[in-house]
């Protein structure tokens, strides 16, 4: 389960994106942390890399890979 210790820092958000699993070797929609549903790993990706494909050392499970989008990197512009 992905952590943050300032509340600052992250708000919570009812966007679609988060509805939504990704296949292995899809191109990430958006930057940010993803989950696997069926076997709960956590990885990074950058918007427009693939996600990690089916193969990962920490796939415990016979069931497929399912990306899902946990955390969004919002990119500011303005500081």
């Amino acid at each position: 389960m992905a952590l943050y210790k300032h509340n600052r820092y992250a708000s919570a958000s009812q966007s679609d994106a988060f509805d939504v699993t990704h296949n292995p070797g899809a191109t990430t929609p958006y930057s940010g942390i993803y989950r696997c549903d069926n076997c709960g790993h956590e990885i990074v990706s950058e918007e427009g890399k693939p996600l990690p494909p089916q193969v990962h050392t920490k796939h415990p499970t016979d069931k497929p890979i399912k990306w899902r989008l946990i955390v969004f990197a919002q990119h500011n512009t303005t500081a």
